[in-house]
C-alpha cells in the first residue's frame, strides 16, 4: 500500500515530495493501522482527497508564480516578445484561415443528410462528359432505374422578382425543380413547407419557396401568414416555405425554387437538354452498382430511339466530388505553404530563443543555487513558450478573420456550402492545437538547453555561451530553416505558376474598361421582339451619350456564363441519320457587340439593324465552328440549320470561352437580336440553358 500512495505522490511538485512524502507516508500507515472495513476506505477516500487538493493549491500557486517571472521575463525584452507574437501570429493565423477553407470544401460533408449516398447525373457523348438530361431521358431514368431511393430534376431559370404590384422588380436567380427535389435531398424547411409531389399538377396554385436571406430582404422574416406573397414575371406566387440559412443548392446563387411542371411537349424532343438530375442511392447500393444499371438503360435507350440516343450513356458523380481538381490542388498547395511558413516561424522562434538563453544562462544559474530545480526551471520557461504561444494565437485569429475573406474567392458559387467561412469549434479547435503544438516546437528544446544551468555559469559570467552543443543545435535549426525556406519557395513557384498559367488563358475578349449591367425585362409581358429591340435601342441611345462611355451592346448571356443554350446544328452535307446531330452555343447580340467586347471579325459583317424577321436569317459563327463544317473553305453565305430555322453565314468571329477558362468550349453561333421569333425568347429563357 506504501507504494501505491508513493506513486500518487508524484502528483505533487518534487521539491514539496521531498520533503514531505515520508511523513505524508507515515501518516497513512497509523491511520490504517487502527481501521477496520469501512473505516479502512474512509481514511483512504480522506487522504486521496486531501492529496488532490494539496496538489492543485501548489501546482496552482506555481503557476501564479510562473507567470510573474514570464511577465517580468517578457517586460523586460519587449522587442523579442513583439517578434515572437507577430511571427507565431503569422503563422497560426496562416493556418487556421487555411483550414477554415479546407474545412468548408474538403473536409466537411454537405449539409444534407447522409451525403455520400447523393449523386448527380449527367448524359454523356463524345462531345460532352457532363450534358443536361432531356425531359423525356430524365423521365425514362426515372422508371427504369431501380438503384436510387428518389431522383428529381432541375434547372435554373432568372426572374423578375417583386413584392406586390406596386413594388419595382429585381432579378434574382431562380431554379424550377420537381416535387421530390428536397425529398431526395432530405431537407427540411426552415419556414413553412418544401415544395411536393402535388404541386407538380398544372391545376396546382403557383407556390414558391425562399431562400433565406432573400425571406430577409424581401419581408424582413414576417411570418409566412402575413406575407402579401411574391410576384415573378408578373405572376403571383404565394410562399409556401423559407429553406434554413445554410441550404444553397444546387448552388450559392439559388434564391427561390418554384415548381417545374412538364407538358405533354416537353417529352417530344430527346435533344432538349437542359434538365440538371440529382438523386439519392437506395440503401445498400454502391456507385458501381449503379453506374451498372445506368449503362443498361442507357443502352435500352439507344435501341429504342437510335437518332438523338446515339452514343449515348449515363454518368454520375457523388456530389463531393464535384469540388473542381483544380480547387482541391489550390487549397493543399496552401495548406502545406502555410506549414512550411509555421515551420519557418518556429526554428526562428528556437534560434532566438537559443540566443536568448546566452543572456539568461547567469540568471538561471543563481535560480538554481538557490535552490530552484531543473523541472521547475522547465515549466518557467514552458510557461514562457506557453505565455508566448497563446499571444500569438490571439494574433493569428486576428490574421485569420483578415484572410478568410480573401481566401474566401478561391471556392466557386457552384458548391452547394456557406457563403463565407465560419469560425466555428472545429476551425478554433484546430487553432488552438496549432497554438500548442507551436509553442512546445520552439520552446522545447531550448527550454531543456538552457535549464541545464549549474554553478560554472556563476564563474564565466558574462563570457559564458552555450558550448559546442548549443552551436550544433543552432546549426541544425538553421539548416531546418534554410530546407523550409526551399520547400516553401518551391510551392509558392507552383503557386505563381498554376496561377500565371490560368491568367494567360486568352478568353477571346476584353475586360479592360468593361461595365457588364443587365435590364431585366417580364419575359412574358415582352413577346413581341418589334417593341423588346426598340426599347433596347433606346437604352443603348442612351447609354452612348454618357460621357466616357465609348460603346455599348446587348447580349442574351455574358462569355464565360453558362447560360446561353447548346442547340443541335444541321448542315447540309452532315446530316447522316446514323450520327447525333453537332451541337453549338447561342448568343443574341446587338450590332457593335463585337466591338465592345473586343472580340475579332475576321470576315464577313457584323449584325445589323436591318436583321429582321423580314429579311434573310443570318448568323455570325465562330472560327471553331466554321473550320469544323467547311475545313478551308470560304464559309461567308453557307446555309444551315439552327435555332430551328435556316440561316446563313454573315460573319465569322474568333472564339470565345464559354464554359470557363479551364474548359474548351463547343463552337458559338450569334443572332441578330431582331430575328427573334415573337413568343421564342420566352420559351428559349424558361429553359435557361
Amino acid at each position: 500500500m506504501r507504494r501505491i500512495y508513493r506513486l500518487l505522490l508524484r502528483a505533487l511538485p518534487s521539491s514539496f515530495r521531498r520533503e514531505y512524502a515520508s511523513e505524508l507516508c507515515e501518516i497513512l500507515e497509523l491511520n490504517l493501522a487502527g481501521a477496520r472495513g469501512l473505516a479502512r476506505a474512509g481514511v483512504w477516500a480522506s487522504a486521496l482527497g486531501d492529496l488532490a487538493a494539496t496538489a492543485l493549491r501548489l501546482h496552482a500557486d506555481a503557476l501564479r508564480q510562473d507567470a510573474a517571472w514570464t511577465r517580468r521575463s517578457l517586460t523586460r525584452s519587449p522587442g523579442f516578445t513583439a517578434t515572437a507574437v507577430l511571427m507565431m501570429g503569422l503563422g497560426i493565423g496562416a493556418n487556421a484561415a487555411v483550414f477554415s477553407v479546407a474545412d468548408r470544401t474538403l473536409l466537411r460533408p454537405f449539409p444534407f443528410p447522409e451525403p455520400e449516398r447523393l449523386v448527380r447525373l449527367w448524359e454523356q457523348t463524345p462531345e460532352y462528359w457532363d450534358m443536361e438530361a432531356s425531359p423525356a431521358n430524365y423521365r425514362d431514368w426515372r422508371e427504369a432505374a431501380h438503384s436510387f431511393e428518389s431522383m428529381a430534376g432541375f434547372h435554373f431559370r432568372p426572374y423578375n422578382a417583386a413584392v406586390g404590384a406596386a413594388s419595382d422588380p429585381r432579378r434574382i436567380t431562380g431554379i424550377q425543380v420537381t416535387g421530390d427535389f428536397f425529398a431526395t435531398l432530405g431537407v427540411a424547411s426552415y419556414r413553412g413547407r418544401t415544395l411536393e409531389a402535388e404541386d407538380d399538377r398544372s391545376e396546382a396554385p403557383a407556390v414558391v419557396v425562399l431562400e433565406y436571406g432573400l425571406w430577409q430582404e424581401l419581408f424582413a422574416g414576417a411570418p409566412l401568414s402575413t406575407i402579401p406573397g411574391l410576384r415573378l414575371d408578373g405572376v403571383p406566387h404565394e410562399v409556401v416555405g423559407v429553406m434554413p440559412p445554410d441550404f444553397h443548392f444546387p448552388t450559392r446563387q439559388a434564391r427561390l425554387w418554384r415548381p417545374r411542371r412538364f407538358a405533354a411537349s416537353d417529352f417530344e424532343d430527346r435533344d432538349d437538354n437542359y434538365v440538371e438530375v440529382v438523386a439519392r442511392l437506395a440503401p445498400g447500393v454502391s456507385l458501381d452498382e449503379a453506374r451498372s444499371e445506368l449503362n443498361l438503360v442507357a443502352k435500352r435507350l439507344e435501341s429504342e430511339y437510335p437518332v438523338t440516343n446515339a452514343s449515348t450513356g449515363i454518368t454520375l458523380q457523388q456530389l463531393r466530388d464535384l469540388t473542381p481538381w483544380r480547387l482541391r490542388q489550390m487549397v493543399l498547395a496552401l495548406a502545406g505553404a502555410a506549414l512550411v511558413v509555421l515551420l519557418i516561424a518556429c526554428t526562428n522562434l528556437a534560434s532566438l530563443q537559443l540566443a536568448r538563453a546566452v543572456a539568461r544562462r547567469r540568471e538561471l544559474a543563481v535560480r538554481a543555487a538557490l535552490g530552484a530545480g531543473r523541472r521547475r526551471l522547465l515549466r518557467q520557461l514552458l510557461t514562457e513558450g506557453a505565455v508566448l504561444a497563446a499571444l500569438g494565437g490571439v494574433v493569428g485569429s486576428v490574421v485569420a478573420a483578415l484572410a478568410v475573406p480573401l481566401l474566401d474567392r478561391l471556392v466557386p458559387q457552384t458548391l452547394p456550402v456557406a457563403e463565407r467561412a465560419l469560425v466555428d469549434l472545429r476551425v478554433l479547435g484546430f487553432t488552438a492545437a496549432v497554438t500548442l503544438l507551436t509553442g512546445l516546437a520552439f520552446a522545447l528544446v531550448p527550454a531543456l538547453r538552457s535549464a541545464r544551468a549549474d554553478s560554472a555559469a556563476l564563474q564565466e559570467g558574462s563570457r559564458s555561451g552555450l558550448g559546442g552543443r548549443g552551436e550544433r543545435l543552432r546549426g541544425s535549426l538553421v539548416s531546418a530553416q534554410v530546407a523550409a525556406s526551399v520547400v516553401l519557395l518551391v510551392v509558392a513557384g507552383l503557386l505563381i505558376r498554376a496561377l500565371w498559367r490560368v491568367q494567360a488563358v486568352d478568353p477571346g475578349f476584353e475586360t479592360t474598361n468593361v461595365l457588364a449591367v443587365q435590364t431585366p425585362l417580364a419575359i412574358d409581358e415582352w413577346t413581341e421582339t418589334s417593341p423588346r429591340a426598340e426599347l433596347y435601342a433606346r437604352i443603348l441611345t442612351g447609354v452612348s451619350a454618357v460621357p466616357g462611355v465609348e460603346s455599348a451592346a446587348y447580349t442574351s448571356y455574358l462569355p464565360l456564363d453558362f447560360g446561353g443554350g447548346v442547340l443541335p446544328v444541321s448542315v447540309p452535307g452532315w446530316d447522316q441519320p446514323e450520327k447525333r446531330e453537332l451541337r453549338a452555343s447561342l448568343r443574341y447580340v446587338t450590332p457593335g457587340y463585337f466591338d465592345v467586347m473586343r472580340i475579332p471579325l475576321l470576315l464577313g459583317r457584323d449584325v445589323k439593324d436591318a436583321d429582321t424577321m423580314e429579311s434573310e436569317l443570318v448568323a455570325v459563327v465562330s472560327e471553331s465552328f466554321a473550320e469544323r463544317y467547311w475545313p478551308g473553305q470560304n464559309p461567308i453565305g453557307r446555309p444551315f440549320d439552327f435555332a430551328f430555322a435556316e440561316r446563313s453565314v454573315a460573319g465569322v468571329v474568333a472564339d470565345v470561352r464559354v464554359r470557363g477558362l479551364e474548359r474548351t468550349s463547343e463552337p458559338q453561333v450569334y443572332l441578330p437580336n431582331r430575328q427573334v421569333p415573337d413568343g421564342w425568347l420566352a420559351f428559349y429563357t424558361r429553359r435557361s440553358w
